[in-house]
């Protein structure tokens, strides 16, 4: 049986967060905007961090990859969805669903893989400080960035494939802004076992484990910092952590809600409107948690619009 041949359903319809037609242009608007701030602000780290050598460290070298990767995980799901609303249409087409729900779990494998990076390198850097720069040298950077990009599309790529083999013999009504892959799966008329199981595997071993990885860091670096006896250093430790800790804080809680809500059908509607959170706030507001704080990202900002640096 060749991939979707039993498919009858040329397209599936996206409910969106509301049908209310009054809830439209608002929705259109602030989902526009957020969208702005993402493809505008994230780059700007990037820059920032490209364009100062004081910045070419481990830290921000794993901050420029997972700003660019928020831009492609937001641009993912928010720019067919503004369409939708511009142009008064549900639709989207079965190949356009197969294709988002590969970049989305591409992209947001990534944003997990590059969270437990960042808390790694944080725990080399407080706990470890001498071999630091051994052990995060750049080679080892790239590698861990590199093993992240090729587990994340193996993992996509097996997703995609098999719900491209599932069939859909009635109208597929998604109560989502994006073509989630559970809610996909459910409208599935043929066997969903091998999906369930992948589901639930990749749930465990590709979501679990930079967890329990960003845990364990976690632990181990608050251990150092209580045996750190003068409290400037307490907090010089802290506060390298603080925004870290707040995007993993906000990624996480909100995908755990999503997803442990997710066996009840009646709460489709209040996961679509959770899932807003880690895939359109969270990114945007990565930038302003990374940057308000952080006087190297701040000058080197400065640098870059021309403001005098003091």
């Amino acid at each position: 049986m060749k991939p979707g041949s039993d498919t009858q359903i040329p397209e599936f319809l996206l409910l969106g967060l509301s049908e209310e037609p009054e809830l439209q242009p608002l929705i259109f608007g602030l989902f526009l905007s957020m969208y702005l701030i993402t493809v505008f602000g994230n780059p700007l780290i990037t820059l920032a961090v490209s364009s100062d050598s004081h910045l070419h460290t481990p830290m921000y070298f794993f901050l420029a990859n997972l700003s660019s990767v928020d831009i492609c995980f937001t641009s993912t799901t928010n720019p067919k969805m503004l369409q939708n609303i511009q142009t008064q249409s549900k639709v989207i087409t079965y190949d356009d669903c197969i294709t988002e729900i590969y970049f989305f779990l591409l992209f947001a494998g990534m944003d997990d893989f590059l969270l437990a990076v960042m808390a790694y390198d944080h725990f080399v850097a407080i706990c470890h400080p001498l071999h630091h720069t051994v052990i995060m040298n750049p080679c080892f950077c790239g590698l861990l960035v590199l093993v992240s990009w090729m587990m994340s599309a193996l993992h996509s790529l097996l997703e995609s494939l098999m719900v491209l083999w599932l069939s859909f013999c009635r109208q597929v009504e998604i109560s989502h802004f994006f073509c989630e892959i559970n809610q996909v799966v459910r409208f599935a008329c043929s066997d969903t076992f091998l999906n369930d199981i992948g589901m639930y595997s990749a749930t465990v071993l590709l979501g679990g484990s930079p967890l329990a990885g960003i845990i364990y860091s976690y632990s181990k670096i608050l251990s150092s910092i209580v045996g750190i006896s003068s409290a400037q250093g307490k907090y010089k430790a802290f506060s390298t952590c603080a925004s870290h800790l707040s995007v993993v804080s906000l990624f996480y809680c909100t995908i755990l809600g999503v997803y442990l809500s997710s066996a009840a059908p009646q709460s489709s509607h209040s996961g679509a409107v959770a899932s807003v959170m880690y895939t359109v706030v969270t990114p945007m507001l990565n930038p302003f948690i990374y940057s308000l704080r952080n006087r190297d990202i701040k000058r080197a900002l400065k640098r870059i619009v021309g403001i005098p640096v003091t």
